[in-house]
């Protein structure tokens, strides 16, 4: 019986953050609304990785970035169950879940066509809030329709 390593090796960064505990199926759009995939900084990403807690994960290391609240916003919608570790002289200085607001402003557009977001020059704002299923949804400020996180289209 062999005894074979099991484990993928990945380069560990210097400074930077590491993105864990993404959905597997939500990795591409996290990249995507955070603009990693124009970036020129080292990117590593993984899909469809084994996790004792989730079944299967992603997981996304950004070298030299720290997200900013409004990107950490963007990253708890798209992947609610993602932890943000920050990196500092190859030291993990901070762990932390990622929370979604109760106001989520600018980041996401309304889906009615007839809102004012869509025809001035007006940031968006909605409220979060749960239905009876527990299913977030958000009421838009302007216009009030209500939008599930499964039709957020990013700004």
């Amino acid at each position: 019986m062999s005894n074979k390593r099991k484990e993928l090796i990945v380069s560990a960064i210097q400074n930077g953050t590491v993105i864990d505990h993404i959905p597997a199926e939500s990795v591409f759009q996290v990249i995507r609304i955070l603009g990693l995939d124009k970036t020129d900084k080292q990117v590593y990403f993984g899909i469809n990785l084994d996790s004792k807690k989730y079944g299967r994960k992603g997981i996304i290391k950004i070298s030299e970035k720290f997200f900013e609240k409004e990107e950490i916003n963007k990253i708890a919608l798209a992947a609610p169950s993602a932890t943000l570790i920050e990196i500092r002289d190859f030291e993990v200085i901070n762990k932390s879940d990622v929370h979604i607001p109760e106001t989520i402003e600018k980041i996401v557009k309304c889906f009615n066509p007839n809102c004012i977001t869509n025809h001035e020059a007006v940031g968006t704002k909605f409220r979060v809030f749960y239905d009876e299923n527990n299913e977030l949804k958000m009421a838009c400020h302007y216009c009030e329709k209500n939008t599930s996180r499964a039709n957020v289209v990013f700004v």
